[in-house]
C-alpha cells in the first residue's frame, strides 16, 4: 500500500522552497562500538538490545532545507543533546553539533512518498573538545501538504578526528516551507492541427503548390490533364500537349499543310513534307511545278508539259511524214515512197537535237488480233530503223506498236479501217 501511495502523483508539480524545521532525535554510541569489538550477536543473544534506554540518548535538531536542483536537497542541521560522550569523563554535558548535507531523492517533490539517500560533513563540541563526523544514510520525505513535509532519517556518522566516535542518529521532524509553495500547473499540450489538404488531393496545403485544386505529389499538387508535363497553370493550352516553348501548346502550323512550324522550312506558305514544308519549286519560275514540269530548268508551257513550245511548222513537217509512210498490205518493210518524208524528218531531227520521237503503229481489226498487233509493232520498228540508219540517234526514238486497240475511226467502212491503219510519229523535246 505504501507503494502504491507513493507511486501517486500530486495533480500539481510543487516547486519546493527554503524550509525551517525541527526534529527528535537517539544517539546510539554503544551499537558501532559492539560491532567493532565483534560482540554485537552476543548482546542481541542476551536480550541486552531491548533495553533502548540505557543504549541510545536523546537529541533535538533545528534544520534547514532547500532544492538544490531537481532531485537534489541540501541541507544545514544543528544537532543538541545532554549525554555522556564515550572516551571522556564528563556525563549529561551538552553536545553541539553542525553539519551541512546533501540528499539524493528518488523522485521529484511531485511524488507524497520519496526516499533518498544523505551524506555530507559535520563538526561538533563537547565539553570544549571539537571533533569532526561523516555523517551517511537513509531517508524518507513524506509530503504532508505543499508547504509541510515530514522526514524520517537514519544515519551512521563515521568519525573523522581522533576525538570523534563513530555512532548511529536516527530522527523524526516536521518542516514548514517559508513561503507559499508556488504551484505550477502541468504544462498543457496542444496537439498541432491536423495538415490542411484543401483539394483532398493526398498532398497536404504546406507542400501543395495548388492547394485548391487536385493534382498528384510528383507534381507538386498540381494537375496536369493533357499530361504534357507543363502544369496547368502554367499551360496556355491544358487540353492539347504541347511544348514549353510555346506554353504548353502543339507547335503551330500556321500554313495548315500538316506540317508543324518547327519543322516547316516554309510556315507561312502550304507545302509539302517532302519539300521540308515548302510548296512545290518552280526552278525556271515558268508556273509549272517541278514535279510536272519536264523541262523544270528551261521555262516552257503548260501544254507542251513545261517544255518549250516547239515550232509549229516542225510539228506539221513531222505529221505530214507520218501521214505519208506506205506498207504493203499485210507487210511491214517500207514502201520507196515513204523515204522522202522520212528524210524530211531526218533533216529535222539533225537542226534540233534537243527533239525526240516516239513512233507507234496501229493496224484495222481485220484478220487475227494477235497478228495485228505483232504487224504494227514491227511497222514502227521499221521506221525507226529507217531514221536511224540514217542518222538518227536510236536513244532519241522510241517505237510501240498497239496492234487494233487504239481506232480513231471505226472499223465498219474501208475508210475508216484505211484510218486506222497507220503509223504516228509524235515529236518531244522532253
Amino acid at each position: 500500500m505504501l507503494l502504491l501511495f507513493a507511486a501517486t502523483p500530486h495533480a500539481q508539480r510543487i516547486e519546493k522552497p527554503a524550509s525551517l524545521g525541527f526534529s527528535f532525535g537517539l544517539i546510539d554510541f554503544k551499537t558501532p562500538a559492539e560491532i567493532k569489538a565483534t560482540s554485537f550477536s552476543k548482546t542481541l543473544k542476551n536480550g541486552q538490545w531491548s533495553n533502548i534506554a540505557q543504549r541510545m540518548d536523546p537529541s533535538w535538531q533545528i534544520n534547514f532545507s532547500k532544492a538544490l536542483v531537481p532531485k537534489l536537497d541540501y541541507s544545514f542541521n544543528y544537532t543538541g543533546a545532554f549525554l555522556n560522550y564515550p572516551g571522556l569523563p564528563t556525563s549529561h554535558t551538552l553536545y553541539s553539533g553542525i553539519n551541512a548535507l546533501l540528499h539524493a531523492k528518488a523522485f521529484q517533490e511531485k511524488r507524497v512518498l520519496n526516499p533518498y539517500l544523505t551524506a555530507g560533513m559535520e563538526g561538533f563540541n563537547y565539553n570544549g573538545n571539537f571533533g569532526a563526523n561523516i555523517p551517511v544514510g537513509v531517508g524518507l520525505q513524506v509530503n504532508l501538504s505543499n508547504e509541510v513535509y515530514m522526514q524520517l532519517q537514519a544515519q551512521y556518522k563515521l568519525a573523522n578526528t581522533d576525538n570523534a566516535q563513530d555512532h548511529l542518529y536516527y530522527s523524526f521532524g516536521i518542516l514548514q516551507a517559508l513561503k507559499k509553495v508556488k504551484e505550477i500547473a502541468p504544462p498543457v499540450v496542444i496537439p498541432p492541427p491536423a495538415p490542411k489538404d484543401t483539394d483532398k488531393d493526398g498532398v497536404i496545403d504546406s507542400l501543395d503548390a495548388c492547394p485548391t485544386v487536385p493534382g498528384p505529389a510528383s507534381l507538386n499538387g498540381c494537375p496536369d490533364t493533357d499530361g504534357d508535363g507543363i502544369l496547368d497553370k502554367d499551360d496556355a493550352c491544358p487540353d492539347k500537349k504541347g511544348t514549353i516553348k510555346y506554353k504548353g501548346c502543339p507547335v503551330p502550323d500556321t500554313d495548315g499543310d500538316g506540317i508543324n512550324d518547327d519543322e516547316d522550312k516554309c510556315p507561312s506558305v502550304s507545302g509539302l513534307a517532302r519539300y521540308g514544308g515548302c510548296p512545290i519549286p518552280d526552278t525556271d519560275g515558268d508556273g509549272i511545278n517541278d514535279e510536272e514540269d519536264k523541262c523544270p530548268t528551261v521555262p516552257g508551257v503548260a501544254e507542251n508539259f513545261g517544255c518549250p513550245k516547239i515550232d509549229e511548222v516542225v510539228v506539221q513537217k513531222v505529221e505530214y511524214a507520218a501521214k505519208n509512210i506506205y506498207f504493203a498490205t499485210g507487210k511491214y518493210p517500207l514502201l520507196s515512197k515513204s523515204f522522202n518524208p522520212l528524210n524530211e524528218v531526218v533533216k529535222i531531227m539533225a537542226e534540233h537535237p534537243e527533239l525526240k520521237l516516239d513512233i507507234s503503229g496501229h493496224t484495222d481489226n481485220t484478220g487475227d488480233a494477235v497478228k495485228n498487233q505483232a504487224l504494227s509493232e514491227n511497222r514502227a520498228k521499221a521506221v525507226l530503223d529507217y531514221l536511224v540508219k540514217k542518222g538518227v540517234a536510236a536513244n532519241r526514238i522510241t517505237s510501240a506498236g498497239y496492234g487494233q486497240h487504239q481506232p480513231v475511226a471505226e472499223n465498219k467502212t474501208a475508210a475508216g479501217k484505211a484510218k486506222n491503219r497507220r503509223v504516228e510519229i509524235k515529236v518531244r523535246n522532253y
